[in-house]
């Protein structure tokens, strides 16, 4: 399955930044060698390749350092970013983690069943629940409330920040130092909380295994899913070559 656009003309790009899981691995949430072979290759053209994920920052940052990644990270769904640059590390919170706790306060107060993920002892910037409560439930609850809801859409975690915040607002804080925007760049995703930097972006690529929000958000579809639709999703952008 293609977009209706197709591959990239011949406009150059800067930078890649990817999503993780369903992106960098497979289904389950393993690195896809493919796609660790590709980011690699990459940065050894002197392509920097920038995370921007759900996961907490030690996660980030693990994957960052062993990859061997240059580019900035956008972290907690865009609650943080970091930056390594000129041997020089910073890290930046971008949203208020209290009024993401106050938000599970009130789901729990209305009687849902909401859990948090494990990893929620290491956030600092908002709440990430287990997505085993309907969406649709928990934002009636939080409905006229400061807290945005935001869906992955393919079963990782719903997460609860701090309205205004996200992964498209904190990827064009992280790509500053670098002189760049979202359009000097592909994105690769897979989830609805994505779909704003996949559209923002120069070439957005989104896969087979995509929700239908990243899907309609991208510029280019993949016939392949993970690895294999991140090495596809490459190639049609141009930027990648073997």
């Amino acid at each position: 399955m293609r977009s209706r656009t197709g591959r990239a003309s011949r406009a150059r790009f800067h930078a890649v930044v990817t999503d993780v899981d369903g992106t960098l691995t497979g289904p389950d949430r393993r690195l896809d060698p493919r796609a660790v072979r590709a980011v690699r290759r990459l940065e050894s053209r002197g392509v920097p390749v920038a995370l921007a994920t759900g996961n907490v920052l030690p996660i980030a940052l693990a994957l960052h350092r062993s990859l061997g990644l240059t580019g900035p990270i956008v972290a907690e769904n865009g609650g943080l970013v970091y930056w390594h640059v000129d041997g020089e590390e910073r890290v930046e919170r971008l949203a208020d983690r209290r009024v993401a706790i106050q938000g599970f306060r009130a789901l729990r107060a209305a009687g849902l069943p909401v859990r948090r993920l494990f990893t929620d002892r290491w956030r600092e910037t908002e709440v990430a629940l287990v997505p085993d409560v309907p969406i649709s439930r928990i934002r009636r609850v939080l409905a006229g409330q400061r807290v945005r809801v935001a869906s992955i859409g393919t079963g990782y975690a719903i997460h609860l920040m701090e309205a205004g915040a996200g992964k498209l607002p904190a990827l064009r804080r992280a790509l500053e130092p670098l002189g760049l925007t979202p359009a000097d760049c592909v994105v690769l995703g897979d989830g609805d909380n994505d779909a704003e930097m996949l559209r923002a972006s120069g070439f957005g690529v989104s896969f087979a295994s995509a929700s239908p929000a990243a899907r309609r958000a991208a510029r280019y579809v993949t016939r392949r899913s993970f690895g294999a639709g991140f090495v596809e999703g490459l190639k049609a952008s141009g930027l990648y070559v073997r």
